[in-house]
């Protein structure tokens, strides 16, 4: 099998790879084509089907795995599929396993770091919180297959816990460096600030949004299944149960990215920096991986609202 990190331009593949979504479209001059995007465990693609009278065009949908005969082309930086012929694939033929993209950090050291921190927490009434959740096997086991994202950053197995540790050690850094921040407070609220994507997202290989994701979003989600876990813990302070769900209900920083609060306290505030700059610092590492090939300016990255490119070209 030729792994969509692998393919570069001039290459042929005869593959079968995941159909993440299927949309008929439009080119300029108004001519019907399929553009579909295709997943394996190393990345997604965009395929085109310029002859939609092709057979098998028409005997698949969104999530079947499908079998392609496709030229590889680069266009605006990116490479995609220029495809022949395209069938449903047969179960038996494929295996889910290669399509399933995979932190490359291992997941079980990661989680172990994870545990570490919230070993750490002194107060007794975040450690409890924390413990009850992450001490807990079967949430572990579904925080560690989750992502984080449907397409944006960390959208792969794994890719919640990678990047709420990402989280917790800038929360760490920032706490040891700036006295006036409660740590415990401000950890507690990394470890759980993204917990509402395990509602907001559906697990692989469909990773696409539930109804209560479009609903209602991450942010809420979280604050209450975190103020759900309080209410079972006696004697948990209301002032701080209010402060933490603060801090996750601000951590997006700006109202029309999400937060229904702007940041009020000094840690939702570093939670908000923490959080924005590992997102963004792996949106741009994703990008620069997915043009691993192109050389010089590499486009408008609309997730980051700038051309970028690579250091030293």
């Amino acid at each position: 099998m030729k792994y969509i990190e692998t393919l570069r331009e001039g290459m042929h593949t005869s593959d079968i790879y995941l159909c993440k979504n299927k949309q008929i479209a439009l080119t300029k001059s108004g001519k019907e084509y399929g553009n579909l995007l295709l997943q394996d465990k190393t990345g997604t693609i965009d395929g085109k089907i310029w002859d939609l009278h092709s057979p098998g065009v028409s005997a698949f949908e969104t999530m079947d795995y499908v079998q392609v005969e496709a030229d590889v082309t680069l266009f605006q930086g990116s490479f995609q599929l220029n495809i022949k012929r395209i069938r449903k694939a047969a179960a038996g033929e494929y295996r889910e396993a290669d399509y399933l993209p995979v932190s490359k950090k291992d997941i079980n050291k990661m989680y172990q770091e994870l545990m570490g921190y919230v070993r750490t927490l002194q107060d007794p009434y975040l450690s409890q919180l924390a413990l009850s959740f992450f001490g807990d096997q079967r949430f572990a086991k579904t925080f560690s297959f989750h992502s984080a994202a449907k397409t944006v950053h960390h959208g792969f197995v794994g890719g919640l816990l990678e990047h709420t540790l990402s989280v917790l050690k800038l929360c760490d850094f920032y706490a040891a460096n700036y006295p006036m921040l409660k740590r415990d407070l401000l950890l507690t609220a990394a470890m759980f600030h993204d917990i509402g994507k395990l509602k907001e997202l559906s697990v692989f290989p469909a990773n696409d949004y539930t109804d209560d994701g479009q609903l209602l979003g991450h942010i809420i989600i979280g604050t209450e299944m975190v103020s759900d876990k309080i209410k079972m813990i006696a004697g948990f302070p209301p002032k701080l149960a209010s402060e933490l769900k603060h801090c996750i209900l601000a951590h997006h920083g700006e109202l029309e990215y999400g937060s229904p609060k702007k940041p009020a306290l000094l840690e939702a505030l570093a939670l908000n920096f923490a959080d924005n700059t590992d997102a963004k610092m792996e949106t741009m590492i994703e990008a620069l991986n997915a043009n691993s090939e192109a050389h010089g300016w590499l486009g408008f990255n609309r997730l980051l609202e700038t051309n970028i490119r690579r250091t030293g070209e």
